[in-house]
């Protein structure tokens, strides 16, 4: 064994037991700390699941759900957007299973369980029809749900998502998942530090904010973050996303490093292309760092 690899088996090994064996360091902030928006919420069962939801505005106003992503809950996703959005919608806002204050449930997921929970969800709270935007992996349960539940929806929008997410680079990714959950079952408090700095440094995370979204990181279970991972990893919509019927908008982050723009402008010419935004040199972060374009879009095409 080199010494590199010696000194790099070292420090693995060092920070496995420190992680096992030490104590739990409390993060520094910089700075007072506050929650960036309090929105309450109710839990409602769907089977034997009990699934979060918030919602904010006007009941008499047109329903919009907002559908969260991979690893963020409903707060944690659009919270720079719930609150303008909701000078004229009712927005609801759901926390998948495994995600949040919902339920979290040991077993293999699929984007269509996802997309049935949220129907029932939905129908708990007495929601037939409704304006649907799904980001990131919530775009491929939006999918899903006009797919299984037709004439719900009356209007989408779809953000950094695509018909088919995972497509070049299959099995590397895939690797790389049963990486990242062997060192998450080790410990979380890396993954939400660097998560919490990346998001501070591209502005997505103001300051103030920081303990409230580095407490909300921590709650990932590592083997259940991964099985979502799995489910994004099997979606494909390029088959019937043509005949799903309902006008739709794509927003397109040019600069997205999760979500292929490729993958993305694929999606949007299946499903008619002729109502696409481009946020030039957004990353998929973007739903944080330009969420006044994003409300700007969605107000321009629901209220049409």
């Amino acid at each position: 064994m080199t010494t590199a690899r010696r000194i790099l088996w070292w420090l693995g090994f060092g920070w496995m037991a420190w992680r096992l064996l030490g104590p739990e360091i409390e993060p520094r902030f910089r700075g007072p700390q506050e929650r960036p928006i309090r929105v309450p919420g109710r839990s409602v069962f769907v089977g034997d699941i009990e699934l979060f939801v918030r919602q904010a505005g006007d009941p008499g106003s047109p329903p919009l759900v907002l559908v969260h992503g991979w690893g963020f809950d409903g707060e944690m996703t659009f919270y720079r957007v719930i609150e303008p959005l909701a000078e004229d919608f009712r927005v609801i806002v759901p926390d998948h299973r495994d995600h949040g204050k919902s339920d979290w449930v040991r077993g293999p997921l699929t984007v269509e369980r996802m997309a049935d929970d949220l129907a029932g969800v939905l129908d708990a709270i007495g929601v037939e029809t409704f304006a649907m935007f799904g980001y990131s992996l919530g775009g491929m349960v939006a999918q899903e749900l006009v797919r299984r539940h037709p004439g719900r929806v009356t209007k989408l929008v779809l953000g950094a998502t695509a018909a088919w997410p995972v497509y070049r680079r299959r099995p590397l990714a895939r690797a790389a998942f049963w990486v990242g959950r062997a060192l998450a079952r080790v410990s979380r408090n890396e993954f939400a530090a660097i998560s919490r700095r990346l998001m501070a440094r591209t502005g997505a995370l103001l300051p103030e904010h920081e303990r409230w979204m580095h407490a909300a990181l921590l709650r990932r279970d590592p083997t259940l973050h991964y099985e979502i991972g799995r489910a994004a990893w099997l979606f494909d919509s390029r088959l019937w996303i043509e005949s799903l019927g309902v006008d739709t908008m794509v927003i397109v982050p040019t600069d997205d490093f999760v979500v292929s723009p490729t993958a993305q402008r694929q999606l949007a010419s299946l499903v008619g292309g002729d109502r696409v935004v481009e946020l030039t040199g957004a990353g998929h972060e973007s739903i944080m760092t330009r969420s006044d374009d994003y409300v700007k879009q969605i107000k321009a095409f629901l209220l049409e």
